[in-house]
């Protein structure tokens, strides 16, 4: 993808920045983000920025590809205040489609959530039923028949990416987040401190763990394909909690035993897995990092 005008939705945060660093080396990329969850420390100097909210009324919305990525986040963030999740993660999207479309964008690549395939131990197939646990995943869901909404009513290319525990260490962008960046940085961080990272039960829930890395060329080649739809990014492999802290001991040729702790939610989800066939028989994408060599990028940082 070259010589674009893209506007990147929450470009401050984790995934947002990584794509917006990405893709300024070859676009013109413009990012806007209320720097709730996002920091401009994330942003080279290439990349223009605008701090404002996805609810705004006055978004930079003359751009060939919106890339939506501002929500928030996090399940407790919605538990917390329901009506604030909605208002960020559905009356936002819809915002952002309504003024990029008014000004002639006809292709849209928004992030939806792995988490609305609740616990699955088979890798997940798009056509598979999926349902709303959390406020979460209702927001997730409520986008995707939105983007069938401008997709048929509109014509547009709506491209929604259904994204499997993506990760990237503390060296990236995701530091800022704290107790919300992603398990692999978290634990990976007091493990090197010498601190036992806590899990949930017994420590043999199983995630799909997909680097940011590519997860970023993902979100390029849907806008360059103008898929419609929604498509699994994931590895297609599962690794459990125990199993990568042992990979992460290993690493930091360290032995810290992890602290494990009842869990405090009734619909945690235990077990996600990808088939990514879908996405990738569409654009030709496979995972370029897997889990292990992902682990070793991670704890690099912590060895020099």
């Amino acid at each position: 993808m070259e010589g674009k005008r893209v506007l990147i939705t929450g470009g401050a945060g984790f995934i947002g920045s990584n794509l917006a660093n990405y893709l300024a080396s070859t676009n013109e990329v413009v990012v806007v983000d209320d720097l709730y969850l996002g920091t401009t420390d994330n942003l080279i100097d290439e990349v223009e920025f605008h701090d404002v909210s996805v609810l705004d009324d006055d978004l930079p919305s003359d751009v060939d590809i919106l890339f939506h990525l501002a929500a928030l986040s996090s399940r407790n963030m919605h538990e917390d205040d329901p009506r604030r999740g909605c208002r960020i993660n559905v009356e936002g999207f819809v915002n952002a489609v309504e003024q990029v479309r008014k000004q002639g964008c006809e292709t849209v690549v928004y992030a939806s959530t792995s988490s609305i395939y609740g616990s699955q131990t088979d890798p997940s197939v798009e056509s598979m039923d999926v349902e709303a646990h959390t406020g979460y995943e209702a927001s997730k869901l409520a986008r995707e028949r939105y983007a069938e909404y401008y997709a048929n009513h509109h014509g547009l290319s709506m491209a929604g990416l259904r994204l499997f525990s993506v990760y990237q260490g503390f060296g990236g962008n995701e530091e800022h987040k704290g107790k919300f960046a992603n398990t692999v940085a978290q634990f990976t961080d007091r493990i090197a401190a010498g601190e036992s990272p806590k899990v949930f039960g017994d420590g043999t829930q199983t995630r799909d763990f997909t680097h940011v890395d590519d997860v970023v060329r993902a979100f390029e080649l849907a806008a360059d394909h103008e898929l419609g739809g929604v498509y699994n990014v994931g590895t297609g492999d599962a690794y459990s909690f125990n199993r990568m802290i042992e990979l992460i001991n290993d690493e930091l040729a360290t032995d810290v035993e992890p602290e494990y702790v009842d869990c405090p939610f009734d619909d945690y989800v235990e077990h996600t897995c990808a088939d990514p066939s879908k996405f990738s028989r569409a654009t030709g994408w496979a995972p370029s990092i897997d889990f292990e060599d992902g682990v070793k990028m991670v704890c690099q940082p912590y060895l020099d």
